[in-house]
């Protein structure tokens, strides 16, 4: 290889490793952290009522990133929030106009090709929310419309489950959750399918929720992670410090208990809780 050659490769490679390696160098000279969030994924991240970030997910970032002044030695972090879409979101980390992705966001082997992922900070399923008087389970809905959020796992999941289920189906896709819930309450569509706690969530929140009944069935196991620049091993270390710290306090109690409205944490992401308690 020429000498010129060589340089240049080389000055690539080193720009490469800064490209992916600053973001906590970033984050110390600015002293800001962009958290990307879901307008439209409450409990786990959406706008309020009077237009601020808030959900699970979101409060849990927010700790983190006090987790990250100590750790950085800043006395203090100025979080700007950047909204995204499930359709935009991957590529808002990718092209670094987000340094955390706080939704409602399953972690995948094929999503860790774009981006990289905490450690786990929920766990969900798919589930599907009837209208009451309707179909009473999910092999009554053959020749009905199911409504799904598009640009999800879970529009995935729906295909592939009625595929097993050789249930013949029309799908809906819908642009976000609380059209879903629309079109469910004026019986355009007799059944919504998405992870159960923001099915939960819609009930709770629907002037007709007595007219609503929530599926106790699972179609999908879905672990939730918080999303982070691919390749960036420093600042996805100071996140699981963060989080780990988090669950071994109890500290993840109060985030808990605020956004899922006093239910109780299920066995399964009791043990997420436990598992990810890493020792330092």
């Amino acid at each position: 290889m020429r000498p010129g050659l060589l340089s240049l490769v080389i000055a690539m490679g080193l720009f490469g490793t800064d490209a992916t390696a600053a973001t906590l160098d970033r984050i110390k000279e600015s002293a800001v952290v962009k958290i990307a969030y879901r307008l439209d994924a409450p409990p786990y991240s959406y706008k309020n009522a009077i237009g601020e970030p808030s959900g699970y997910t979101v409060d849990l970032c927010r700790a983190v990133t006090a987790s990250l002044e100590g750790q950085l030695g800043l006395q203090a972090i100025t979080i700007e929030y950047v909204p995204v879409t499930a359709e935009n979101r991957f590529e808002t980390i990718q092209q670094g106009r987000a340094d955390m992705l706080c939704g409602a966001t399953t972690a995948t082997l094929s999503r860790r090709a774009l981006i990289d992922f905490s450690l786990p900070v929920f766990v969900d399923g798919a589930s599907v929310l009837f209208r009451a008087g309707g179909p009473k389970n999910f092999e009554d809905l053959a020749g009905h419309k199911i409504g799904v959020r598009a640009g999800t796992t879970t529009e995935e999941a729906l295909g592939n489950t009625l595929k097993k289920l050789a249930l013949n189906a029309q799908v809906v896709a819908v642009s976000n959750h609380d059209d879903g819930l629309q079109k469910l309450e004026a019986n355009e569509i007799s059944a919504y399918f998405a992870d159960q706690a923001i099915l939960l969530f819609l009930m709770i929140k629907s002037e007709s929720s007595k007219e609503l009944r929530l599926s106790k069935r699972f179609f999908t196991y879905e672990p939730y992670a918080v999303g982070l620049p691919h390749g960036d091993s420093d600042f996805r270390l100071a996140v699981d410090r963060a989080l780990s710290r988090i669950y071994r306090t109890g500290a993840i109690k109060p985030i808990f208990d605020k956004n899922f409205r006093g239910a109780k944490p299920s066995d399964i992401v009791k043990v997420l809780y436990l598992i990810s308690a890493l020792p330092n």
